[in-house]
């Protein structure tokens, strides 16, 4: 088994050349995408449908914008993605329909060994997956960890660190996040009050 198949399995892996070149392929792509000028929108689009494993209709991303692999990310319908987002997607990510990530949010789903040192030393990784729930909010320079899903319509408070899951309907922040309350439940499609 390659060192792209163990990282695809959530496995430990060690960087290759293999990954250093799908990474440079990516930061190329990105290059030109955070490049591009304001008018620019369907060579923009056209860029990160190339880039991203899905992304849905109404979806709006603003430069700069990164990730690692691209090709492990998925933005449901009318996600917004404000500046200085990094998507760390060595394992999947997943944003659901109608979320907002804050300027400078970090979603990262790689690790390192922790109690072995040796391995650390060596560059050993594992990464997993991350799940974002519907009309979730990150606010600005949130930083959610390897593992985690985010219920819908959650709020995640702005500088937050999400080390562990959150529920559905409720309001998180700190670092670590803690639920701090609830949010009414929603009836689908209702406007807001």
């Amino acid at each position: 088994m390659g060192e792209r198949s163990r990282l695809e399995a959530g496995e430990w892996y060690l960087d290759d050349d293999e990954l250093v070149a799908l990474r440079r392929g990516v930061a190329r792509l990105l290059h030109r995408w955070n490049g591009l000028g304001p008018d620019e929108e369907v060579e923009r689009r056209r860029i990160l449908a190339e880039l991203l494993a899905e992304v849905g209709e109404g979806v709006e991303v603003v430069p700069t914008f990164r990730c690692t692999y691209g090709s492990h990310t998925r933005l449901g319908d009318r996600v917004f993605v404000n500046a200085g987002a990094f998507l760390m997607d060595d394992a999947t990510i997943t944003i659901g329909a109608d979320t907002r990530l804050g300027p400078g949010a970090q979603l990262m789903t790689a690790l390192h060994p922790i109690d072995d040192h040796a391995r650390r030393r060596e560059g050993w990784e594992r990464a997993l997956l991350i799940t974002i729930g519907e009309n979730v909010w990150l606010g600005a320079n949130v930083v959610v960890c390897p593992g985690v899903t985010i219920g819908r319509n959650t709020v995640v408070g702005a500088g937050s660190v999400v080390l562990r899951d959150l529920p559905d309907h409720v309001v998180a922040a700190g670092s670590p996040a803690a639920v701090l309350r609830e949010t009414p439940r929603e009836d689908v499609g209702s406007p807001p009050a």
